[in-house]
């Protein structure tokens, strides 16, 4: 086996052969110069084999025909330019006496290509007075050749193709602007709706990021303390407490990392992936392991409800007792979710010290500012409403309360 190697400074050729050069495809290019090449066949063409007769020398005659397609090949990048060269060639076949179509007056499909593509790529003003301006040439010119040649007919015919012409071109670019200002206005909706989307998702989020951590920084930290408290005269209390701190820290972890597995994809359809009234029996039961008493009660038999309500009312019971645990100065809670035909209600109570003006407005003000407001959004979002003050008999209440429509939950 041998291996060749190539001179010093070449590159090494390919061993398979170099593909050929595609074949271009047919542009707009060849489609006018078959447009060109149509219209002097079409109108000189006859009258240079001899079947229709002519006015003029045969080399006069392919001239003016010529020079009246030539113009259409530059009509898409110069269209002013293509009917005032058309116009010119028709003006002077008309002095010079020269018919070079079987039509009186050279009429033909030049004049009529050229206002078209006038009408179609420039504006209607624009395109409107070099029209006009055409015609008069044309319809001057023709008076001065019958003066000329009074053995020639002439007449205005170039008025209706013209017309007709720049009708159709005039609509064309209209219909094409209508068609470009819709596409415009749906990626401008696209882009709104996207942005939205994106707007939403991420006040989302940061709901369920400061629901989650709230949460669990509250109840680290008051386990903190008792444990800090009692590790020297109750260690078996203070290994209590640190064995909370680890298990919400584990469960706030899991809760978090599939928060964020939701930015990156969507879960599986048959995996949930946000809790529901189902897991306020686990949010209690941590809580009591955490040293808050807490009693749960569901009166009345749940519905079917959608699975973001359930998401909304377990978020407002977390941030509740979350609340009761940073400010309410008690051990005590009570949790009670009312279901009826027409009204789901969450409530949520504790027993706190009588009085204390800052319980009223600690939830507010304290840390983030998200607890209550973001229970209010969230409650919003179902034209629900939400409640959250002191009692007259002590303590704070949280009431959130969402229309239901039976026809679709029954």
């Amino acid at each position: 086996m041998s291996i060749t190697s190539s001179p010093p400074g070449q590159a090494a050729r390919p061993p398979w052969p170099r593909r050929l050069t595609p074949v271009p495809r047919l542009g707009s290019e060849w489609i006018d110069i078959a447009i060109a090449l149509i219209c002097f066949a079409a109108m000189t063409g006859p009258i240079l084999t001899g079947w229709i007769s002519g006015i003029g020398s045969t080399p006069a005659i392919a001239a003016f025909g010529a020079a009246a397609v030539a113009p259409l090949l530059v009509r898409r990048r110069l269209p002013l330019t293509a009917l005032v060269v058309v116009s010119a060639v028709l003006c002077l076949a008309a002095i010079a006496g020269v018919r070079f179509t079987p039509w009186v007056s050279n009429a033909g499909p030049a004049l009529a290509v050229a206002v078209f593509t006038l009408a179609d790529r420039r504006p209607r003003r624009e395109s409107l007075l070099a029209t006009g301006l055409a015609l008069v040439a044309l319809c001057v010119t023709a008076q001065i050749a019958v003066d000329l040649h009074t053995d020639q007919e002439q007449n205005f015919v170039q008025l209706p193709i013209a017309a007709a012409a720049w009708l159709l071109g005039d609509m064309t670019r209209t219909r094409r602007e209508y068609r470009r200002s819709l596409a415009e206005q749906q990626r401008r909706r696209a882009a709104e709706e996207e942005r939205r989307i994106r707007a939403e998702e991420r006040l989302r989020v940061s709901r369920d990021v400061h629901d989650l951590i709230s949460h669990t920084l509250s109840m680290v930290a008051v386990r903190s303390g008792v444990a800090r408290l009692v590790i020297d005269e109750q260690p078996e209390e203070a290994r209590r407490a640190l064995s909370a701190i680890e298990t919400a820290s584990r469960s706030a972890l899991t809760d978090l990392r599939a928060v964020l597995a939701q930015i990156r994809e969507s879960a599986p359809p048959d995996e949930p992936s946000e809790p529901g009234l189902a897991e306020i029996d686990g949010l209690v039961d941590r809580l009591r392991h955490s040293g808050l008493v807490v009693e749960y009660h569901s009166v009345g038999a749940a519905l079917d409800y959608p699975a973001l309500l359930q998401t909304t009312v377990y978020r407002i019971v977390q941030e509740a007792l979350t609340n009761v645990v940073k400010h309410a100065r008690t051990d005590r809670a009570r949790v009670e979710i009312r279901h009826s035909p027409h009204e789901l209600i969450a409530a949520i109570t504790d027993d706190g010290p009588t009085g204390l003006a800052e319980q009223s407005t600690g939830i507010e003000t304290s840390g983030s500012g998200l607890g209550v407001a973001g229970m209010r959004e969230r409650v919003s979002l179902f034209g629900g409403r939400l409640d959250a003050g002191p009692r007259p008999e002590g303590g704070f209440a949280v009431t959130a309360s969402f229309p239901i429509d039976r026809e679709h939950h029954a």
